[in-house]
């Protein structure tokens, strides 16, 4: 059965649900790194970190496979309305899925950095962000691949968690800081290592967004976000 366009919806399908596929595996390896990195960094596992910054080129390489497929798909399918807002979230989703992985090769690169961190308090409240954040990202790109309009929301309202926990992290940072200078090295580092934990959950919201836009053809009201405690 055809199209207007041409295309048949079978062939489409297909097609999409390839791009789907490479999504998934995009953000399986996602997860794993960040996961990976948290646990490198707690228990100190420098052969570990390596191996994270080294299987980044995964993740690179199914970007650009994926934006391969989804121009082509575009140009041989010519898909119209909710199929070109898929194939196109598809093409974007890539893009930010890719920058995670670069976040989680970031946090691995500091883990050979530190050391003397048993006395940091921060230190314990990562894993859990790190958690609630990896949490995100495989539950929005679940979302993507059913086209679940309601399940990106829930992952949207879970990003003011993550922001909780890196302006407690940032505020007890400073303090350690404040108390005694020796500590400003390890508590920068840690400091980036946040950050970086809570631009995944903004990009799991990010990719939210693209979702509910892919599913509904509606964009979301801008979101309310937490406070910055770097903005005075």
């Amino acid at each position: 059965m055809a199209t207007s366009s041409g295309h048949t919806i079978k062939a489409f399908d297909e097609d999409l649900d390839r791009l789907r596929a490479l999504i998934s595996q995009m953000g399986g390896l996602a997860e794993h790194a960040i996961r990976e990195s948290m646990r490198c960094l707690v228990q100190r596992d420098l052969a570990g970190a390596e191996r994270i910054v080294e299987n980044d080129k995964k993740l690179d390489a199914l970007e650009i496979e994926t934006e391969k497929r989804a121009v082509r798909l575009i140009a041989l399918r010519a898909p119209m309305a909710g199929d070109l807002r898929d194939v196109v979230a598809a093409m974007k989703i890539s893009s930010v899925v890719e920058r995670i992985g670069d976040y989680a090769k970031n946090i691995a690169k500091r883990v050979p950095l530190l050391d003397n961190m048993n006395n940091i308090e921060p230190v314990s409240l990562m894993p859990e962000m790190a958690r609630i954040a990896t949490e995100m990202v495989h539950d929005v790109l679940n979302a993507f691949v059913e086209r679940d309009a309601d399940a990106a929301i829930r992952v949207v309202e879970r990003d003011r968690a993550v922001d909780d926990f890196y302006n407690s992290i940032f505020r007890t940072l400073l303090t350690f800081m404040m108390e005694n200078p020796n500590n400003i090295g390890q508590s920068t580092h840690l400091l980036f290592i946040a950050k970086n934990v809570e631009r995944v959950g903004d990009h799991a919201t990010n990719i939210a967004e693209m979702v509910y836009y892919a599913a509904t053809g509606q964009h979301l009201a801008d979101r309310p976000r937490g406070d910055d405690p770097l903005k005075v």
